[in-house]
C-alpha cells in the first residue's frame, strides 16, 4: 500500500484547493491511500512558544502523518503571485526538531487551483526554494495548475468538472507510481 499525505493550503470553508485534495482522495488509484492533513489548528510559528511548550499537538499529528507517508502532495493556492503564508507556516513548524529529517528525500508534488487565468503557476515555482531547502525530492514528471476554478467547483468547493478530474487522475496516478511504499513494520 502506498500512502500520500495531502495538505491543502487554504482555510476557507469552500476552498478550491481543499476540494481538489478531496477529489484526489476520491480518485486515488487502487493501492494508494491519501491521508488529508489538517492545518487549521497549527499556530503561527513562534520560537518562544516552541521553547516554552515544544511542538504543538496539531504539528505533531502532521509530523506523524508525514513519517508514515511515502510522498507528500501540496495543494497550494496562489496569493499575490506567491505561496500562502498559512501553508508555509505549517511546513516551517513541521520541519522543526526531528521533523526536519522526515523531509529529506521525501517525494513531493505540488498542484493547485485558482480563480485566475494562470492557475497556480507562480506559487508552484515559489515552492521550489522551500522544497530544496528541506532537501525533498520534488516530482517534476507532471504539472497541474487549475485556472478559472470558480467555474469548476460547486458552492461547497467540490470539483465538478470532468475534464479537470481526468487531468487530476492522470497526475495522481503518475505521482503514486513514482513512489516506493515503505516496508511494513515487523
Amino acid at each position: 500500500m502506498t500512502t500520500i499525505l495531502g495538505l491543502a493550503g487554504s482555510l476557507r470553508r469552500a476552498s478550491y484547493n481543499a476540494g481538489l485534495l478531496r477529489a484526489v482522495q476520491a480518485i486515488a488509484p487502487q493501492g494508494v491511500t491519501l491521508e488529508i492533513g489538517q492545518i487549521r489548528d497549527v499556530p503561527l510559528y513562534d520560537a518562544d512558544a516552541e521553547a516554552a511548550g515544544g511542538i504543538p499537538p496539531a504539528v505533531a499529528a502532521l509530523t506523524d502523518q508525514l513519517a508514515r507517508a511515502d510522498g507528500l502532495l501540496l495543494v497550494s493556492p496562489e496569493y499575490n503571485s506567491g505561496i500562502p503564508g498559512v501553508m508555509k507556516n505549517v511546513l516551517d513548524w513541521m520541519s522543526r526538531g526531528p521533523g526536519q529529517a522526515l523531509f529529506q528525500g521525501k517525494p513531493v508534488a505540488v498542484i493547485g487551483a485558482s480563480p485566475g487565468h494562470f492557475g497556480t503557476t507562480h506559487a508552484q515555482s515559489h515552492w521550489l526554494p522551500v522544497l530544496r531547502s528541506l532537501n525533498t525530492r520534488p516530482w517534476f514528471e507532471g504539472r497541474l495548475t487549475v485556472s478559472k476554478a470558480g467555474g469548476l467547483f460547486d458552492d461547497e468547493g467540490n470539483l465538478t468538472d470532468p475534464e479537470t478530474r481526468g487531468k487530476l487522475s492522470g497526475f495522481v496516478a503518475g505521482f503514486a507510481a513514482s513512489l516506493t511504499p515503505k516496508p511494513a513494520a515487523p
